[in-house]
Parts: C-alpha cells; structure tokens; sequence
C-alpha cells in the first residue's frame, strides 16, 4: 500500500508544478531513481516509487504540450477534414462539439472543441465534414471556487478551441476512412435520435439519455439544482457506480448460467469475469469514454482479472494496484475532483465494512452505509465545491436502488431496442417516465426542508486534515479508544476562520467572466455585488457558474446590496441565477426590469451610504437620464480612509463629460473598473484626468471579438502612469485593502500550473 501511495503522490505533485523538468532535471531523475534503486535502504521501494511517478508524470506533461497548436496556426483561417467525435451540444446561436481531425496542415491537434454558429445543416455525431476553421489556443476563465475549464481540456486531450467559419462553405466527407471512435459516436447519436421518438417532451429523457450514453445537456438547470441539494448528482451521471453495477448484474446471471451449463473448459468465474467486462467496456462506449469512465474501466478490469484467476487479493490491494493503474495509465486524472472522490467513496466503502460486526437488518444496513459514506465524502465536497447535502443519507437510500435496480437497467434495455424499433422502446420508457418522475417528486419534498444543504468556505489544509481525521474516527469501530473526539477534530471544518476586511478595510474581487463584468466587495459585515456577467443559454451564465461558486468560496451567505449597473446581457446575465440561490436585501439598478423586482430600486446620483468605516455614493445616473442606456449606467464610488474605488458600468462619452463637469477633482479613485471594458467610446482624458487611477483593471474576455481594450484607450491608461489588468489575462483580479497598504493578486498568476497558458 504504502510504495503505491507513494507512487500517486509523486504524480499529485508534478500537477502542481509552474513548470515540468528540463531535460537536465529528467536525466538527473532517472539517476536518482537507479541510484535509489540499487540502494539496501529500508525505503527504497517507496523512493523509487515516488521517483518514477515524478518522471513519468513529467515526461507525459511534456507530451501533451507538444500536442498543442502550432503559435502560427492561431488566429489564421485554416482547412481541415475529420469528423464529429461525440454528440453535438445545441445552444441558442450555436452548436458546440469535439471534432477529430484527420487531415490537416502539420501543427494541428488531434483533437479540438469548436462551436458552429448559425449552422444550416443538421449536424450529428459520427459526420465526417471539411471544414474552415480558425483556432486558438486553450484558454478559460480563472477564479476562486471556479470549474477549471482549461484543466479540464487538458486533461481530455483537447488542445484547440476554435469556431466553423462561413468561407470556403464546410462540405461532407462521402467515404471517410474507417474509426472506431467515429462508428460509436454514431451508434451514439443513433441511440440518441431514436429516444427522442420513444420518449418525446418527457421529463426524465434528459436523465435516461444521462444513463445510457452519457448525454447530459437535456437535463435543465432546475433538476441540476435539485439533485445538487438532496446530494444524488453522482447518480445522474455515468461514473464508476453505475459501470461497476451493470458489470456486477452480468457477473451474476452469467455466473448462474455457466454453472448451470454444467463443466468447461473454463471455469465459471472465468466466463463470469469475461461477460461483465466486455458488458461493461460496451456500456463505457456508449458513455463516450470519458475520462472518468475510463478510470473506473481501469478499476474494474483488474478487480475481474483477479477473480478471473481466482486469485485471493484483500480489497486493499485491489484499490491501491486500482488506483497505481489508472494514474499510470492516465497521470493527468489527478487533476478532477471525480478522480479523488471515486477513489475516497471505495475507500470509505472497505472502511466501514471491513471486519465489522454489521446489523442483522438489510434496512439498518442500507442506512448505516448510505449515513457513513455521506460523511466520509463530506471534507473533500466541501474541499472541490464548498457544499454538501445534509439529507444526501436520505435521498440516496431512495435513489440508489430505483437508479441502479431499475432506471439504469430499463434505460439501457430501451436504448437497445430502440436500435430495432422505437415503439418498443416506448412501452419501456412509458413506465420508466412515472418512476423518474415520481423520484424526482419525492427528492423535491426533501429539498424543502431547512437547511437540506449547507455551503462552508473552502477548508485550509489543516482544516481539512482535521476533518479526515475526525471522519476516520467516526467510522472506526466502536469501543476504539478517543473516538468520541471525532466531532472535536471536526471543529475547523465546520466553523472555519474567515478571512475577513478590518474596520476601515475592503477587499475587491474583479471575477474573469469572459467578456462582462462582474465584481464582489467585502467589508468587515457587508457584501456588495456589481453586475453579474453574462447569460449564454438558459442552462448557462455567469451568475452560477462564476459569481456563486466564489461567494460560497469565501463562506458569503448573504448579500446586502446588488447592483446592476444596466439590462446589457454581459452586466445583468447571471442575476436570475444569484437571486434564485442567495438571499439579497437590496437591489439598485438603472433597468425597470430590476429596479421593481421586491426590495428594487433605481439607482440615482446621490444615494450614500456607509458601511464600517467605508463610504458608498451613486454618481449616476442623473436625475433626467441620457438617451443612451450604457450612459445610464449605475455609477459607484467606495471611498475608504486611504484608497477609493470607481466603478462605472458601460458609461460613454456623454456620461463622462457630465461626472466630470458635476464632480471635478472628486472623482479621484485609486482604482478605476475601466468604462465599457476600454471601449474606444469611453475612457475620454479629461475624465481619466480627474480620476488619476494608479490601477485600471479592465473586465474584458481573452481574445474578445470587440478588440477590448482599443490600443487608444490602453495608451492613454498607460499616460497616466496606471497599472492596467485585464480580466481574461489574469484571471480574477482581487485588491485588498489592510490600512494604508493595498495588495493586487491575480488568480492566474497565483495558481499558476505547467499547463496554463500565461498570463
């Protein structure tokens, strides 16, 4: 156990590295490793364990990067030929999809995401295209408590971001070479089309096509937010839960049947281990091979050689040569949360079963195992995501025998048929709907209850330690000496320390919300929000994937004031999302929609108010408003005893030379949120005279098609002596005041990894 430990602890740490070993470094590696190796030391299966995991890992790290475009190819038109690896995913204006690419210049990945704007023809998975496309390299937002959407392309071997370009027109491929990977992606879409007949305008389609191959983009956001509250998200989707539950059933009724068979060549257990790999390694297909599902394919397949063999191997061994396995085969697996959390559901399994005098009862049983892998989850959902179910023990005592016994069986059962005819799928499916339903009903009720869950600040390391800790005494068995101080080690974790402003001080965090704005001001009791970023889709903003993920980051349950600066999508997108989730007593805003929801109001020059130690004054709009609505913007300024803050919406000329005839040398602020992202329209000097910022930070997205900031305005940023961000470079941006003294940090620079493009 220990030299596998090691082993994936030596690969945990090359992820966190600014930057992989030179070659030097490498050779000077493989000495060491030798050199451990020809050693009598006690430790030196550890050591070389964890030296090999270190060159692997980095050799492998210096693989993929080579595999990303070609710096001359970004940004430029270029004609490639491939075909549609996964099922597309349709938005409002586009359709978004992984393309394998066969044919193009040298330079071009493999394998590359693009999104089709507007596209005319119907678009499947399995289609072979030509197509006009301009790339760039991987990038994606950065902020505290985030998804890592970069991480998450690099460790999926996407190495290109792109879009379908108009000219030259995309055209068929008619006889494209034979791929595997391109025939399931059509069997795939096949499956797909045939249960949107079997099972049109039903609710629950999203959660069986989430079953059955994978496909998650018909779940909509409620049942997303239902199932995150009553903790049964896992069973949504296909994990290594539900690859090892099909492989189990087939396990059991070929085992039956190959004893019933009589004697063979082969031995039962053999027979039995070859059917439920390969019914397991068919249902991984139909997922579409995702990481995750390769890991538990990994897990499974060494778990079924060793019964196979009928080898006896204690359960710990077969999770640590598991988890060896799929970090050798995969050394970037360590970088998703899934990776971990899989790992700990087992571990926690063989833990509290291991040994163990367990109830007579099949219920006591159930609850106990549901109660205890509930809390042993607990730190590390608190650690990836800063939530957890309190009621999650409940929930999946329901859910887990209906989704796994018979939601998931039937749903696949359907999906077959549906190969062969999709009214027989449909007497399948039609139960299947009231039973999905009823489920979901039920899991509806229990998110009712108060506090069905909780969100806690992300832990420190010593908080964390301390909540394992005191996990793995809550579970050991009874009687074990000091197991009653299970609740003292969880203390930290519970009731953290929050990192909180003074009297007189204020942290600022600009968020990266692609091109829009968005920002959080804390002071010692209060929390302002300005805007909230854009709104791309009904199932995707700003307001949930960034802003709600960082206020739950810093332990916010609660925001005194939210301002909408004006109804633009790219300011007001994501305010649906944040009042759906987190209570709000004030809201300012200069759009009607806004300024009359319950505890709304308009914003107008000369509001104030203050907040331990610090000011608060509207500036604008005026009380006869512009005729354009980026002037009429919410316009605030924060003034503390040593730095001020400007923050001025979308404001254009005609607003600037107002504020700046009506408030003169008062307008000066240590920090200015650039107007209109640095619009050529905004920015005028007479205005940037009065305020004289010393920082500029400037809520642009990467690469944005606008051109924001305009080289103009950035110059004359420049002039002034101001030190400029920008959001879609550097990540959240966050200023913290402490007396006289302000501290800027950027979240790219300060979670810097090897794979990261720079800031």
């Amino acid at each position: 156990m220990w030299w596998s430990l090691a082993f994936v602890a030596g690969i945990a740490w090359v992820q966190q590295l600014t930057r992989l070993p030179d070659v030097p470094e490498a050779l000077a590696l493989c000495a060491l490793t030798f050199t451990f190796g020809r050693t009598r030391l006690g430790l030196r299966h550890w050591g070389c364990a964890l030296l090999s995991a270190i060159l692997w890992a980095s050799l492998f790290g210096h693989w993929r990067l080579a595999q990303r475009l070609d710096a001359q190819w970004e940004g430029r038109d270029v004609r490639i030929e491939g075909y549609i690896a996964d099922l597309p995913r349709i938005d409002q204006h586009r359709i978004s999809f992984e393309f394998a690419v066969l044919k193009a210049a040298p330079g071009i990945p493999g394998k590359i995401r693009l999104s089709w704007y507007e596209p005319t023809p119907l678009l499947k998975g399995g289609q072979s295209w030509a197509l006009t496309v301009r790339l760039k390299a991987p990038h994606g937002r950065s902020n505290p408590g985030g998804f890592d959407y970069e991480a998450w392309l690099f460790a999926n071997g996407i190495d290109a971001t792109g879009y379908v370009r108009t000219n030259p027109t995309a055209a068929h491929v008619t006889s494209p070479p034979f791929s595997p990977t391109r025939t399931l992606a059509a069997w795939r879409q096949r499956i797909s089309d045939n249960l949107d007949l079997a099972m049109p305008a039903e609710a629950g389609l999203g959660i069986v096509k989430a079953l059955t191959i994978g496909d998650q983009q018909q779940i909509d956001r409620p049942q997303w937010q239902l199932f995150r509250r009553t903790g049964v998200i896992h069973l949504m989707v296909i994990s290594g839960a539900h690859v090892s539950l099909i492989a189990g059933l087939v396990f059991w009724a070929a085992g039956r049947a190959a004893a019933w068979l009589g004697p063979g060549k082969l031995a039962p257990p053999a027979i039995a281990a070859a059917a439920a790999w390969s019914a397991a390694l068919l249902y991984a297909g139909l997922a579409g091979l995702t990481i995750p599902v390769q890991r538990a394919l990994v897990m499974l397949s060494i778990a079924l050689l060793a019964l196979a063999w009928q080898r006896h191997s204690s359960a710990s061994r077969t999770l640590c040569l598991a988890l060896v396995a799929v970090t050798a085969f995969d050394p970037l697996a360590v970088i998703s949360p899934g990776f971990w959390l899989s790992f700990a559901a087992v571990a926690c399994l063989l833990y509290i079963s291991g040994g163990r005098l367990v109830p007579d009862s099949a219920w006591r049983r159930a609850v106990t195992l549901h109660i205890a892998m509930a809390a042993g989850l607990t730190p590390l959902l608190i650690l990836f995501f800063q939530q957890t179910s309190l009621i999650a023990p409940i929930a999946n005592a329901l859910a887990v025998p209906l989704v796994g016994l018979i939601v998931t069986p039937v749903a696949l059962s359907a999906a077959a048929l549906g190969l062969l005819s999709s009214e027989l799928a449909g007497v399948l499916l039609w139960p299947l709907g009231f039973i999905i339903n009823g489920l979901c009903d039920a899991l509806n009720l229990l998110a009712t209850i108060p506090a069905a869950s909780v969100s806690l600040p992300a832990p420190s390391s010593f908080a964390l330690a301390c909540a394992l800790a005191g996990v793995a005494l809550a579970l050991a068995p009874r009687g074990l000496p000091g197991r009653h101080w299970c609740a003292v080690f969880c203390l930290p974790l519970l009731f953290p320390t929050r990192d909180l402003p003074q009297h007189g001080d204020f942290r600022l965090s600009v968020l990266d919300v692609g091109q829009g704005l968005s920002a959080v001001l804390e002071t010692s009791e209060h929390v302002l929000v300005f805007d909230t970023g854009p709104r791309f889709s009904e199932q995707a903003d700003m307001g949930e994937s960034v802003v709600l993920p960082y206020l739950r980051y810093r332990g916010i349950r609660r925001i005194d004031t939210l301002i909408v600066s004006h109804a633009d999508n790219d300011h007001s997108g994501g305010t649906a999302s944040l009042l759906a989730e987190m209570p709000v007593d004030t809201i300012y805003s200069s759009a009607p929609y806004w300024a009359k929801q319950q505890r709304g109001r308009y914003c107008r020059a000369g509001q104030q108010w203050e907040w331990n130690g610090i000011g608060f004054r509207m500036l604008g709009p005026p009380e006869h408003p512009f005729a354009s609505e980026n002037d009429n913007s919410c316009v605030l300024q924060i003034n503390g005893p040593h730095f001020g803050v400007l923050f001025s919406g979308d404001i254009e000329r005609a607003a600037e030379d107002s504020l700046t005839s009506g408030y003169g040398g008062s307008l000066a602020s240590t920090i200015l949120i650039a107007p209109h992202h640095g619009s050529k329209t905004s920015s005028s000097p007479a205005f940037l005279q009065q305020i004289k910022p010393a920082w500029v930070l400037i809520p642009a997205g990467h690469a944005n098609r606008f051109g924001f900031p305009h080289p103009a305005v950035n110059a004359r940023y420049q002039q002034l002596g101001a030190s400029v961000l920008i959001t879609g470079r550097s990540g959240a941006i966050v200023a913290s005041v402490t007396g006289n003294h302000l501290d800027m940090q950027t979240w790219r620079a300060s979670q810097r990894r090897y794979w990261l493009s720079p800031p």
